[in-house]
Order: structure tokens, then sequence, then C-alpha cells
């Protein structure tokens, strides 16, 4: 098969890598990639959101199968574009991406669902929500309704803190377009985990639960980002919990996605708390998880190209995923700035070493997520830049081979949390 892969950071960088090692994979295309990914396919100097020049792309090499890795081309359509070329496309249309790019249709499709989820509004003026939060006494969390990178979400510890999120997501933009609305919403308490779940639009096959580190700093201090580490599987997420969210969350959302006509073929990532009033969904995405990606698809053994072709072909009932039993655990390496400064202005172009050498050691792989080649050296070209993933036989030694890959890796200003893993109960 001729596969087309779409997009550039580390999640794309780790699929690419299974993709290309299934036997159905004749020749696999990356549009646009990066570096790391160039020993994998060949790299198309196509970006992500060229929703006709990739349908077009696609067309002229006759395509077989088409990946979408990120949330902005699947929110534009470009499913809808490949399917009216007949080119089967693992990811869902522009109806069913609205799941995660407009919050405001997923928090009315999860009431719909009747799917638990924190008790919350939208508003489309800075007036109204400013005058709902002066309403509330309690925490609140403030998100920005739009598409934000995984960044556009608040935590505020009060009103006054809620009312500054406001003024920042929708007056001063700093999520730029995505702040256009907001949904504001109780603030939960509770260990967060993420469930995907591979669907055909008939059925859902749940993959190994992760949990991702959102906050900048250690012991989860700090801004939101789009994850500084995760680790797979999660064990807070046990066999009975597993079956109460495939009940109570996933179920009545392919029930709903039916009863909307939303023919729904890819992968959902269900971001959810564990309170003690039971598991609550913080949010729905319509695509593979960046940095949960990397330590699953480390772990799985199945060939996840018949996996996503059984998603397209409604065959995902004849599906059983082979798992390595031990653990994996992703440390992200990000630039100087990153989770306080807007991506335009963070520093690029900074030389990388040691890359070769961390990937040298037993178990560990190195995926890459902001990378660029410049004057024949490898730079940082984003926020989050390098994501350094390791195997271990428990989740201590995971963590271990984890960062002392991390230590022979340098680019000038590189931060990182040294704690991801910890919540695994591991110290």
């Amino acid at each position: 098969m001729k596969i087309l892969l779409i997009g550039s950071g580390g999640r794309e960088h780790a699929l690419a890598w299974k993709i290309q090692s299934s036997p159905l994979c004749e020749r696999l295309f990356i549009a646009p990639g990066n570096p790391g990914m160039a020993s994998l396919g060949d790299l198309v100097p196509i970006q992500a959101n060229a929703i006709d020049e990739l349908a077009r792309f696609a067309g002229d090499q006759k395509i077989d199968l088409a990946v979408i890795g990120p949330e902005v081309p699947l929110a534009l359509g470009l499913t809808d574009a490949l399917t009216e070329k007949k080119i089967s496309a693992f990811g869902p249309s522009r109806a069913g991406a609205m799941l995660e790019a407009d919050k405001v249709f997923s928090k009315k499709f999860m009431r719909q669902a009747g799917i638990s989820t924190p008790e919350g509004r939208g508003f489309t003026t800075m007036r109204d929500a400013l005058a709902y939060v002066e309403s509330r006494t309690e925490p609140l969390v403030v998100k920005a309704a739009g598409l934000a990178r995984g960044k556009g979400v608040v935590v505020c510890r009060d009103p006054v803190e809620a009312l500054d999120a406001v003024r920042n997501i929708m007056e001063k933009k700093i999520f730029g377009a995505a702040g256009d609305a907001v949904v504001i919403e109780e603030r939960l308490v509770g260990p967060e985990v993420s469930l995907l779940a591979f669907i055909d639009g008939r059925t859902a096959y749940l993959l190994d639960a992760a949990q991702d580190h959102k906050r900048i700093g250690e012991n989860d201090t700090g801004p939101n980002t789009g994850g500084m580490g995760a680790f797979c599987p999660a064990p807070l997420l046990t066999e009975d919990l597993l079956r109460r969210v495939e009940r109570e969350i996933i179920v009545p959302l392919l029930d709903t996605l039916t009863r909307h006509e939303i023919d729904y073929r890819g992968v959902v990532y269900a971001g959810l708390m564990l309170t003690a009033g039971g598991p609550k969904t913080l949010e729905f995405n319509c695509r593979f998880g960046d940095p949960e990606t990397q330590p699953l698809l480390l772990r799985l053994q199945s060939d996840i190209v018949q996996a996503m072709l059984a998603c397209i072909q409604r065959k995902l009932d004849r599906v059983t995923l082979r798992w390595d039993p031990r653990p994996a655990l992703c440390v992200v390496l990000a630039s100087e700035g990153y989770g306080y400064k807007p991506d335009d202005q963070i520093t690029k172009g900074v030389p990388i070493t040691g890359i070769d050498q961390a990937a040298a050691l037993d178990h560990v792989r190195i995926f890459h997520a902001g990378t660029a080649m410049k004057d024949g050296r490898l730079v940082t070209a984003g926020g989050r830049v390098l994501n350094v993933c390791a195997l271990g036989d428990d989740m201590a030694q995971a963590r271990t081979r984890a960062y002392a890959a991390v230590e022979k890796i340098h680019f000038a200003g590189m931060q990182y949390r040294r704690d991801i893993g910890t919540r695994a109960g591991i110290g």
C-alpha cells in the first residue's frame, strides 16, 4: 500500500515509525514531516493545513490510505476532501472533528449523550462571560472554545483569576482565534488519565490508558502546555473503572454520534478526571494524543495499519490488539520559554547535540517533535522539541532509562520536567 501520513510532530514521528514497520506499507509519504522522519519515508513539502494541495497530491500519487495526525486538517475537512477523491482516510470528517474544534458544541453533545462532564457554560461575548464569573464563588476552569494546540485551558484558583483568564483569552487573544468563544466550567478535583479508542462508526475498541503531564513545571505547577510527558499504562484506570468508562462514556458517545448522523471513523481521545463521584469527561479530541501516543505505540505489538483499515472498513469487531506488557514512559524536551511565551516568540534554530548517543541506549527511542535542519545541523524549530521514550520491566526502570537518555541531549535553554512517572507510584 501507498500511505500518506499528515503532520510533523512527535505524535506523527511515532505514527510514521509504527506505520513503516507494517508489512502492508510499501511506500510511506509524510507531509510535511520533520528530520527525524526522513529515514522512514518520503518527506513531502506540503503543510498539514493545505487541504486542497494534500488532496491533490493524494489523488496524483494514488494513495491507498491517508492517516491524518493533527487536529487542524481534520477540523478543516481533509477527510471529506480525500473521501470525495475515493481515498481511504483514517480520521473523522469535519463534522466529527467538531468534538474537539468547538468546545461549546462538545459540551452540548456530552449533555445530549448523558456523559458525565463538569458543569459549565459557553459564551461568545466577553461581557456575558465576565458577568457569569462574577456570579460564582467557587474555583473555575476557563477554556478557549476553539483549537489551541492543547494549551487553551486556564485552571483558576478563584473567580478573580477566572476574570483575568477571560480577558486574556477573549480580549488579549493569547490563544488567537481559538478564544473568540470560551467555555467556563467548575473546577474538579482528582487525577487525570487519557483513554484512546478506535471507532469504526459502529464499534469502539479501547486502547491501553495513559497519563499525561500538562503543566510546565514539576508537581503540576505553572501554565498548561500541550503535554510535558506521559506514561503508559496508567495504573489508576483499573479494569473495573475501564469497563465503567466504556459503559458510561464511550458507548453513549458512539450512540450519540450515530443519532447525529456523524460517520466517525478514526480514533477518539477522552480526557478523563477520576473524581470521588466517578470518572468525568473533561474533553474529547478527534486524533491521537500527544505525547500519550509515543509511549502507547512503543508498547503496541500489533499492525497499526491493519487496525486503521478495520476502522475505515467497519471491521473493528474482528480486531484484537497485542501489547508489550512492559510499561513505557516519555519525557518531553522543550525550548526555553515554552509554556510561558507564545510559539512565535520562542527562539528557534538552536543547535541540538547528543541524540545519537541517547538513541543508542537500550530500549530507548527518540521522536522528533519540533526540529529542523539548518546548514547541515539539527536545530530546534518549536516549543516542544524532542520526545525521549523508554521501555522498562517496570515503570521505575522505564523512567531511569528515559532520564539517562535525556542527560545525553543538549541544546541551549532546554527545559523538561524531572518528575514524569512519579504519579505511577514509583517515587
